[in-house]
């Protein structure tokens, strides 16, 4: 049984080992409510993880800490419990899928763990580390389903009320729900008028799927590039107890999340990693009832791939109406490109790749298509650049994102 108790103690042995995470303002990200932000991306190992990963290891017996401790994960518990298991010098193998951020697994190894790369998601790790665990006889350390796990978790729950004593709303990511559980759990057994919000990307919808139709399920497939929550099947446990505490779980898009990451690393001067910037993009694009509510989003982990960064960042220029494509069709003669360019600048916009593509086979021979990316301001600001055109006698043929 979880219990407050539990959590405190958590927050004890806690104490000097992961960082109590500073709450801030965040007021350029939204106009319609307060938001806070629980900066879990700069915790010790960049995310939350380390909390319930080294609550559970701290708890474990002497002959348990002699076979060592095995774990699966797409990144960041296995930097938690290398973390852990290293610093109460304890053998730690981690199962890890072969697509996880190539950080994630350098840091991983770094932080003393033996890395098991498995081909497929996350759930096939878990298989291989269950597999391996019957072999070698270590000590299972599961990333959510365990109740000492959310424990460590729930101690973000303690911290937030404390920081903001009189907040209405606090939004969580899910992947497996270990996080949202024991948050969740410490903030409606403390505070039970503050109302609990839960997140999925909408290409993993396990726990989505579970509490909308109050049964428990797997996905057959679960795509997004927001790793840390990309999960098929949700823990059993945490799935009970979103069921009794959480008021609401919610989906946001691919572009959503890329928007809300390009917003907290412009506004906020934060690096978020897709799972830590789900809720933020659950607040950004109304998916929730907290307009003129004071409310935390939980910004669970930074440990992004520069990889797909400057990706992510295109996306949600995108999303954000500050990079935008036209096609236009036109007479191939001179001083059309002038009189285009000119109307751009007029309405505020800036061109910044052009490109003629005549081979079109259903086009007049002195025709072509006129491909422009530009830089703008907003979606009002490409509106506008599209009337203008139009107004002009340019014949847009589609917007290209």
């Amino acid at each position: 049984m979880l219990t407050l108790d539990k959590i405190y103690h958590a927050a004890f042995v806690l104490k000097d080992i992961a960082r109590r995470t500073d709450l801030i303002e965040a007021p350029l990200l939204s106009k319609d409510c307060h938001i806070y932000l629980k900066t879990e991306n700069l915790q010790v190992t960049g995310s939350f993880k380390v909390r319930g990963a080294y609550y559970k290891i701290s708890q474990l017996s002497e002959e348990e800490r002699s076979r060592g401790v095995i774990a699966c994960s797409a990144g960041n518990h296995a930097q938690g419990v290398a973390l852990s298991a290293t610093r109460r010098g304890i053998k730690s193998i981690v199962c890890m899928p072969d697509g996880a951020p190539i950080m994630k697994v350098e840091n991983t190894k770094n932080l003393g763990a033996e890395v098991c790369l498995v081909p497929g998601t996350y759930d096939d790790a878990h298989d291989k580390a269950v597999e391996l665990q019957a072999e070698t006889g270590m000590t299972f350390i599961h990333p959510y389903d365990d109740e000492l796990v959310i424990a460590g978790q729930g101690t973000i729950g303690l911290e937030i009320l404390d920081q903001l004593p009189d907040l209405d709303a606090v939004i969580v990511p899910i992947g497996g729900g270990g996080l949202i559980a024991g948050i969740a759990f410490t903030i409606k057994s403390l505070r039970p008028e503050v109302k609990v919000y839960g997140v999925q990307a909408a290409g993993a919808p396990s726990m989505y799927q579970s509490v909308k139709q109050h049964k428990y399920q797997t996905l057959d497939t679960a795509s997004t590039f927001a790793d840390g929550i990309q999960v098929k099947t949700p823990g059993e446990l945490t799935y009970e107890m979103c069921e009794k505490y959480v008021d609401e779980v919610v989906t946001v898009s691919e572009d959503e999340i890329a928007a809300a990451i390009l917003s907290l690393m412009e506004n906020q001067k934060l690096v978020a990693e897709g799972a830590g910037a789900v809720p933020v993009a659950a607040a950004l694009f109304h998916k929730l009832p907290i307009q003129g509510k004071k409310v935390v989003c939980v910004v669970s982990g930074g440990n992004i791939d520069v990889n797909i960064l400057s990706r992510v960042i295109t996306r949600g220029l995108v999303m954000s109406g500050r990079k935008s494509n036209l096609t236009i069709a036109l007479e191939d003669k001179p001083g059309q490109l002038t009189k285009v360019s000119r109307i751009v600048a007029e309405c505020g916009g800036n061109v910044v790749s052009v490109q003629y593509d005549g081979s079109d086979p259903d086009m007049p021979i002195s025709s072509c298509f006129l491909k422009l990316g530009m830089e703008t301001r907003d979606a009002a600001q490409i509106e506008q650049i599209r009337t203008e055109l139009a107004k002009a006698g340019f014949q847009l043929v589609a917007e290209r994102t």
